[in-house]
């Protein structure tokens, strides 16, 4: 990692292990995970499944905690808050995109997007929002009225509208078909344009390696490849 991107991490691991059981049982799932992310950045972390990538965003997101090593996300050390401190850190700086969209289904669109905007004294512009995610015509529908891709974008809606700085996909396009995930995918490139947030992103699929600015490549829980990518492709561009 060059020293352009660590002066300007967002997102800083040092040494970040941890496991699941104990004894004969034990499984280490991540082990000493180091790296740092640019702000602004898109960040893919690519990996078999089981290889620790979601074990990994939930530290990152203050989900989970790690047994060694320090995460620290705008030089705040993640792993020395309180849980207090670290609702206050997830209603803040956090957006969670899943892939399985969990959206309440007897509220519309807006409304479940007004749920997340209620944590924050400033959240965004709603309807500004809803416009740009394509989503602004099917304002008033019930999740169950949209597709897979409208319920994925509804998500990134909810994800930003706190005003979000850094924004945590895990596996986003795993349930979605070929032509949808590309179709999310061009949402996730026009999201990062517009607002900023620095995008980590899990999967395992190789091709979205492509869109990246970096690349994390994770296997049984270890770093084996860190590196940059100075020509990212548009969604749009990527083999599939």
């Amino acid at each position: 990692m060059t020293e352009d991107v660590l002066a300007s991490a967002h997102v800083r691991l040092e040494g970040v292990s941890r496991h699941f059981g104990a004894g004969e049982s034990l499984v280490e799932v991540l082990h000493d995970v180091s790296f740092s992310v640019a702000r602004g950045a898109r960040c893919v972390i690519v990996g078999a499944s089981g290889s620790g990538k979601s074990t990994l965003l939930n530290a990152i997101g203050g989900l989970d905690r790690p047994d060694a090593g320090r995460i620290l996300v705008d030089g705040q050390d993640v792993t020395a808050m309180s849980p207090k401190e670290l609702t206050r850190y997830r209603r803040r700086h956090i957006g969670f995109v899943f892939q399985f969209y969990n959206l309440v289904p007897d509220l519309t669109v807006r409304e479940n997007i007004q749920v997340t905007a209620h944590l924050v004294r400033r959240p965004l512009d709603i309807d500004d929002l809803l416009v740009h995610l394509g989503l602004y015509e099917h304002r008033n529908k019930f999740p169950a009225q949209l597709s897979g891709g409208q319920q994925q974008r509804c998500a990134i809606a909810r994800a930003l509208v706190k005003g979000s700085d850094l924004l945590l996909a895990d596996e986003p396009t795993g349930a979605l078909d070929r032509h949808t995930s590309q179709q999310m995918l061009e949402v996730l490139d026009d999201v990062h344009r517009i607002y900023r947030a620095t995008l980590v992103m899990v999967t395992h699929n190789e091709a979205i390696t492509g869109l990246a600015d970096q690349v994390i490549e994770l296997r049984d829980g270890r770093v084996v490849r860190d590196e940059l990518n100075p020509h990212p492709r548009a969604a749009r561009d990527l083999d599939w």
